[in-house]
């Protein structure tokens, strides 16, 4: 290495402290660190995701990143003279041994040539820097698996999948096994159980009878009770029945018994005309999934009653429209089939075998003065938008098929955090008209420059893979006349409840929400279990939360009329 190469630095983290408050200092020892600093934390991950740059850069030859790994190159058909490489590390990896032990040369690889080429160090120092800055501002944050996993042995990044269920033991053996290998590695899943057949039709193989889609969940469901997420995160998912389908007043009711399903949430799917069927009062048909044949027909009104009843009663069931979800840019790649469900929280669409990773900026920090700082705004999401581009590619997959969904279509989810704090420092109220204006503006804005980005890193790494026949192509029959460009990502945004991270960026405001109060303890999942057992929660795990905005604002308007100590 020459002396020029070590002035890039890429040991220790640049730039100073890192300053926190009391809430960030706690949820971040709780959820991310072990032996590290807060700094060194941060670096490591910027420095980890930015390794795949290596990838892309010309002077970087490939075999030898690929030394040593099993690998294999999927090339599909753009157009009739372009084509798309998928770069898959995990096929014909038959045990997850096998695949980690293989992921892991493949990085190590990456880590070994910085050690060795000035070149390299230069192209993963340029990219981690500015990843780095953007982090330890807190101007945006990636999903808590990114931040747990980058740059460890477990290398898995990505937030949410969606796994398919089977109608037959087998299958609802494997993905059971595949639901406790992703929450072991810090994911969270969601199923349709719309293909399983109703309670009580006949088994041909067994002469017996069928126990219905509820089983499958329940099944998940105490998978789920055994795998603590990665150590630090516990297991969520979402399960998604029809409206069409036999068993749906039974599922309605899934959750109205304490203890049942306790690791779902559920959704039941509606379809348009299941709506018109209620807006004027009219039966509609239950329809068995494996036979297609209509079993009964049922009051739209009462089923919708229903729904509404139990909604209220114990936060269960939800509402999701897959048929205008897979009309939408959620579902850009059609031709490889239809949404059917989503990720535990529900803001993320998903392909069967579909994952996703997300990241969220803070708008709080993009406030200047009682104004959006667009410029700066701007060059935040195209950055963020390579971040997370990046992961994709460095990124341990649980399962083969999970990669080739990832890479072929490269979905990934920018979102926001901060919503309320942006309000309350431009001076607009939450639940006003003005609040719905700026959101248009703030998203529109958000959405325009992330396809600039995505599209920008397709002229350099070329655009996803799965291109042809998408709601993109212009020769495609599924080609949708609002889809413009050639982007790198079939999809780029999505706005995430963003929990833990909100509370590591300093935010009161988690995701869109409202402000929850002005003074208020929040507990997380440990402190939960001890007011369980009537135990008092320990103080790590107790967050005292007073907005910082609240005092600012009521010192700026007089104490709204009062007194300090009577406001306090």
């Amino acid at each position: 290495m020459t002396e020029e190469s070590k002035t890039i630095q890429l040991e220790n983290p640049p730039f100073g402290e890192i300053l926190l408050t009391e809430n960030q200092r706690k949820v971040i020892k709780d959820k991310y660190l072990k032996d590290e600093t807060v700094e060194e934390w941060l670096w490591r991950v910027s420095k980890n995701i930015a390794l795949a740059e290596l990838l892309y850069h010309p002077e970087i030859p490939r075999e030898t990143l690929l030394s040593g790994v099993q690998y294999k190159q999927e090339w599909t058909e753009i157009s009739e003279n372009e084509k798309g490489e998928i770069l898959l590390i995990h096929a014909n990896k038959l045990t997850n041994s096998e695949k980690d032990k293989n992921h892991r040369r493949f990085i190590a690889n990456m880590y070994s040539l910085l050690e060795k080429s000035d070149k390299a160090r230069e192209i993963v120092a340029k990219a981690a820097f500015k990843f780095y800055d953007m982090m330890a501002n807190f101007d945006f944050l990636p999903n808590s698996p990114t931040l747990m996993n980058s740059g460890k042995e477990l290398q898995q990044l990505s937030a949410c999948y969606v796994l398919p269920v089977e109608d037959s033991i087998e299958g609802w053996g494997r993905t059971a096994l595949n639901t406790m290998i992703i929450h072991k590695s810090g994911g969270g899943t969601g199923f349709s159980v719309g293909r399983i057949r109703p309670r009580g039709d006949a088994v041909k193989s067994t002469k017996g009878v069928a126990s219905g889609p509820l089983s499958p969940l329940k099944i998940i469901n105490k998978a789920t009770e055994e795998v603590k997420q990665g150590g630090t995160r516990r297991g969520a998912n979402m399960g998604i029945l029809p409206i069409w389908h036999p068993d749906i007043e039974e599922f309605i009711n899934a959750k109205n018994k304490e203890g049942e399903l306790e690791n779902f949430n559920i959704s039941v799917a509606m379809n348009k005309e299941f709506m018109e069927a209620v807006k004027n009062d009219q039966e509609y048909e239950l329809i068995n999934p494996k036979n297609k044949e209509v079993t009964k027909k049922v009051r739209a009104k009462e089923i919708f009653q229903k729904i509404s009843k139990n909604a209220w009663k114990t936060g269960d069931p939800g509402i999701i429209w897959l048929d205008i979800i897979n009309e939408s840019f959620s579902n850009p790649t059609p031709e490889l089939g239809e949404i059917e469900s989503t990720n535990p929280c529900g803001e993320q669409p998903l392909l069967p075998y579909e994952p996703c990773n997300l990241g969220s900026i803070n708008l709080s920090k993009f406030v200047v003065m009682g104004k959006i700082d667009y410029a700066r705004l701007g060059e935040v999401v195209k950055l963020a938008i390579h971040f997370l581009d990046n992961v994709i590619d460095v990124n341990n997959y649980p399962l083969p098929e999970i990669e080739r969904m990832a890479k072929g279509n490269r979905r990934i989810g920018l979102g926001v955090m901060g919503w309320a704090e942006m309000l309350s420092m431009l001076g607009i109220a939450y639940d006003s008209e003005e609040a719905i204006k700026k959101a248009e503006e703030v998203m529109g804005f958000i959405n325009e420059k992330a396809l600039q980005a995505s599209e920008e890193l397709a002229l350099q790494r070329g655009v996803f893979p799965f291109f042809k026949d998408s709601i993109y192509d212009e020769k495609g029959k599924h080609k949708k006349e609002w889809a413009k460009g050639r982007p790198r990502n079939a999809a780029r945004t999505t706005i995430a409840p963003t929990g833990t991270i909100a509370i590591a960026s300093g935010l009161q405001g988690s995701g869109i929400e409202p402000f929850f109060s002005i003074v208020y303890v929040r507990y997380n999942a440990q402190a939960i279990d001890a007011l369980k057992k009537g135990e008092k929660p320990k103080e790590e795990d107790t967050f005292y939360e007073i907005n910082p905005l609240f005092r600012k604002i009521a010192e700026e308007n007089n104490y709204f009329g009062l007194k300090p100590e009577e406001l306090w």
